[in-house]
């Protein structure tokens, strides 16, 4: 039955709709208060909270197309995508998960019923394995379902160890877990490859097409399996894959979405064989590289964005390799739209974003790739008769620029040059394991804080409120009561205390029981549904079931509001002055001043930070009114509300409006009219990372405070100058100019002084065999004037050896000088370091000039004796 993509991920999610599963949107690539993961990468990502106890949902039942990005980290496809039938860097996994309502029955059964019913899959085609001690399960496939012995396969511990299997699945060290089920689809005999477990299972006959686990178990730390005391389903089912099934092809990158993709992208490189490798990596990778951008990620070189470049790089390569003259790899976004823009709208919203991003990227990859290519002819003149480029060398070019070593490969092989790819592999998996280490999931998640609880926020609309201590934990530990001076967490039923989220810091303030009972409360965060309050009885006893007065610090929130408020406000005035690509990147808002990172691509000019500050105190003295309405996410993207690319939304949402100039969605706590922000100033304005920059700022009274500051200094300067606030920067221009002018005047005297004394020393020159050297001390010169001298002293003896050494600054100065003739004997970097090591140094440069730099004043004479010592013994 041919279905298209499009059909395929309609026809599930209606499918488990019917069978009461809430369709809950994929979340973003980045994942949401994550820090284990790089990237989303599995369907269950979003719902972690859920199986690990720490949240709750309003719906027990869900199913997603989730969009996945496995390309860094512990799960890394990237080097695979173009060589095999079914790795990709992005793919979409369809899944339906279960958080206790259903588990064994009903999901084998949801899974069967869908593909042999709803996709009309022949039953005979269709192989499942199961875990080896998982009688349950294999009893329902074969009793209840009717699937034959022969085709129900029993994978043991084929990893090594007790539950270290292909079908045994765990979410880290510790965790939940479970056996799981895999459903296959043959090909037929006519594909080379045999059934799972067997030898030839790696074939292309029999393809994963379905995954369901059964998670039932909780993972301790010391490797005991515990019984979860509600267990739930985890289910998978990658859509590439079960396209190409679908439509009848063995390859992935046949089915309908890939051949749009690789047709446009040989139309636009030029290229004729549609078979060709390039276009299957350029197909994939304008998939996860314009889905990253759209979900917030930009080029840079760390993390995130240091992936995302990879990706870039590897496809604009491929480009080349296929003939690709110009800048292409952007021209792809507009077909993609196209094809998934209905699926996932965010594809056609940052549409420009994206195209600019991929198409600088690619500009400053081709001045990178020359600049590799500089360094691999520095490192070939390094070998000398050698050969072999290190593994080394190779690894430094793959990393720092991008190059693959395939490209390494090509550009030497017509210079006789062969690649150490074993050092080079070598040098990968030191940085696969190291990447792998810091993304895997290292965290005893037993030891985690767990909340089933689920705190009703109040903090909206008062900042005083009681409310019930319905948990109370002390050392991660939870606990009936805490006494005076204790460390503790407490949680209440409904608190006006706002949780650390989004960027606005949490709050402080304190939990009152009666007169003589008084809790600080030093922070306050979410985990899961609840929030906790984080701090220190300073007297008396609170117990489980008190109920407590809770007051929040309202000078201090008062002042998180406005600053929370005035970030909304600058985001659409620098989506006004700067143009629409900007959004937010992350934020901090604190009571004394905000931080707001933003997409732009180079600082802002003088002129743009006087309108975006204009604009927005504009908008302070309209003094509008600030409104929420909590209204459903469709109805709130309907009416224009912005919305973060890493934040998560479920159910209502709060929109909140000021005015017509900004409206966007967010849970945080405001001022009540624009006005309450009362004066708004810029701060600093820097870059953070490539494309993205940061923003600090200011409002109400801290903003007034740094105005004065800043008036204040500016009238001292004034008073110094003897002149008025509107002529100082006049007076600074003549002063720098006249200060210019008589420097330029002191180093016109001081070469003077330098041409004088090298004649000096010209004339001073020792003959050692036959070759004039000069050795000296020359106090007080830079290295600027060092190098004068070296030169003076070389056109002046025509063939020499020279070092001179200088103290500047109470840093040591040196500089060893050869003329061409002497080369072949002496090497002036060789020199150099004879004498840099006894003042903690060290030099190099060219055969003929090299210089050296040290932090030891006092061995500058020993230093210079050991230069010509060594003279001596060479010459």
């Amino acid at each position: 039955m041919y279905m298209t993509t499009d059909e395929i991920r309609s026809t599930y999610l209606q499918f488990f709709k019917s069978h009461n599963h809430e369709i809950v949107r994929s979340s973003s690539l980045v994942p949401y208060n994550d820090p284990t993961l790089l990237f989303t990468n599995a369907g269950m990502n979003q719902f972690k909270d859920i199986y690990l106890g720490k949240e709750k949902r309003a719906y027990m039942n869900a199913t997603t197309a989730q969009k996945c990005v496995r390309a860094g980290g512990k799960q890394n496809d990237l080097d695979n995508v173009g060589y095999t039938a079914r790795h990709h860097t992005f793919f979409e996994m369809l899944g339906n998960f279960s958080f206790g309502e259903y588990f064994k029955k009903e999901a084998i059964y949801y899974a069967w019923t869908l593909l042999t019913e709803g996709f009309k899959l022949p039953k005979e085609s269709l192989t499942v394995t199961v875990y080896l001690e998982d009688t349950e399960a294999y009893d329902i496939w074969k009793n209840e379902i009717g699937v034959p012995d022969e085709r129900i396969i029993r994978i043991g511990d084929n990893k090594g160890g007790k539950y270290n299997s292909d079908n045994f699945w765990q979410m880290g060290d510790t965790g939940p877990c479970g056996p799981c089920s895999e459903i296959f689809y043959d090909h037929g005999p006519g594909v080379w490859g045999g059934p799972p477990g067997s030898p030839e299972e790696d074939g292309d006959r029999y393809i994963e097409i379905w995954n369901i686990v059964f998670m039932q178990y909780n993972r301790l730390a010391d490797g005991t399996f515990e019984k979860l005391a509600k267990p739930m389903i985890d289910n998978g089912l990658g859509l590439e894959r079960i396209a190409a099934v679908l439509q009848g092809v063995h390859s992935n990158y046949d089915i309908d979405l890939f051949r749009a993709l690789i047709e446009e992208s040989a139309k636009i490189v030029g290229a004729t064989d549609l078979s060709n490798k390039s276009l299957r990596v350029i197909s994939d990778h304008i998939r996860s590289c314009s889905f990253l951008i759209a979900d917030g990620v930009l080029p840079s070189n760390e993390g995130r964005g240091y992936v995302l470049r990879r990706i870039i790089r590897r496809a604009v390569r491929h480009g080349r390799m296929l003939g690709a003259k110009d800048v292409f790899f952007y021209k792809l976004v507009d077909k993609l739209a196209e094809l998934m823009g209905n699926a996932y709208p965010e594809l056609i919203e940052q549409r420009a974003l994206i195209e600019r991003t991929l198409k600088k990227e690619e500009e400053q990859f081709l001045n990178t790739l020359d600049r590799g290519l500089a360094l691999l002819d520095s490192e070939l003149e390094k070998l000398g008769a050698e050969r072999t480029i290190p593994g080394e060398v190779v690894f430094k070019l793959y990393d720092t620029y991008g190059f693959p070593a395939d490209l390494t490969q090509d550009v030497v092989r017509d210079r006789g040059y062969i690649v150490d790819m074993e050092g080079f592999e070598t040098q990968m998996q030191v940085q696969r394991e190291r990447a792998k280490a810091s993304s895997s999931f290292g965290v005893d998640y037993n030891k985690e804080l767990k909340l089933t609880e689920i705190t009703k926020f109040q903090g909206y609309d008062t900042l005083q409120d009681s409310g019930k201590i319905v948990a109370m934990f002390k050392d991660n530990e939870a606990v009936d009561s805490v006494l005076t001076d204790e460390e503790a967490v407490i949680v209440l039923d409904k608190t006006p205390f706002y949780g650390e989220m989004g960027g606005q810091i949490g709050d402080t303030g304190v939990l009152n029981l009666g007169a003589n009972n008084r809790f600080i409360v030093k922070n306050t965060k979410h985990v899961g549904q609840a929030t906790i309050h984080i701090g220190r009885v300073e007297l008396g006893q609170f117990s489980l079931g008190d109920t407590v007065e809770a007051c929040v610090d309202e000078t201090r929130r008062k002042n998180i509001a406005a600053h929370h408020s005035a970030t909304h406000l600058l985001h659409a005035a620098l989506r006004e002055v700067l143009g629409d690509h900007v959004y937010q990147k992350g934020s901090s808002v604190g009571p004394d001043r905000l931080r707001f990172d933003y997409s732009h691509p180079q600082p802002m000019t003088m002129d743009e930070r006087l309108k975006i500050v204009a604009l927005v105190n504009e908008q302070i003295c309209n003094n509008v009114e600030i409104v929420t309405e909590v209204m459903d996410l469709e109805k709130a993207k309907q009416c224009g509300a912005m919305a973060l690319f890493d934040e998560k939304y479920e159910g209502d949402v709060r929109v909140l409006s000021m005015g017509s100039f900004s409206k966007e969605l967010c849970g945080g706590t405001h001022a009540r009219r624009t006005g309450d922000l009362g004066y708004f100033i810029i701060v600093s304005d820097e870059s953070i990372a490539s494309g993205v920059r940061r923003v600090e700022a200011m409002v109400g009274s801290a903003a007034i405070a740094y105005q004065q500051a800043i008036t204040k200094a500016v009238n001292q300067a004034c008073n110094i100058l003897k002149t008025d606030n509107f002529s100082v920067v006049e007076k600074v221009k003549n002063l720098i100019g006249h200060t210019q002018s008589l420097e330029h005047q002191n180093m016109l005297l001081k070469e003077k002084v330098v041409h004088f004394e090298a004649s000096t020393l010209a004339k001073g020159a020792e003959d050692i065999n036959g070759v004039k050297t000069v050795v000296s001390l020359v106090d007080g010169y830079s290295m600027r004037e060092l190098r004068l001298a070296a030169d003076e002293l070389k056109n002046t003896l025509k063939s020499c050896a020279l070092v001179l050494g200088s103290v500047e600054n109470d840093k040591v100065n040196l500089i060893a000088g050869v003329t061409k003739d002497l080369t072949s004997k002496i090497k002036a970097g060789d020199l150099v370091n004879a004498a840099a090591a006894l003042v903690d140094g060290k030099g190099g440069g060219r055969p003929d000039m090299a210089q050296a730099g040290g932090n030891n004043p006092d061995g500058l004479n020993a230093a210079l004796k050991a230069a010509k010592d060594w003279l001596v013994e060479r010459l």
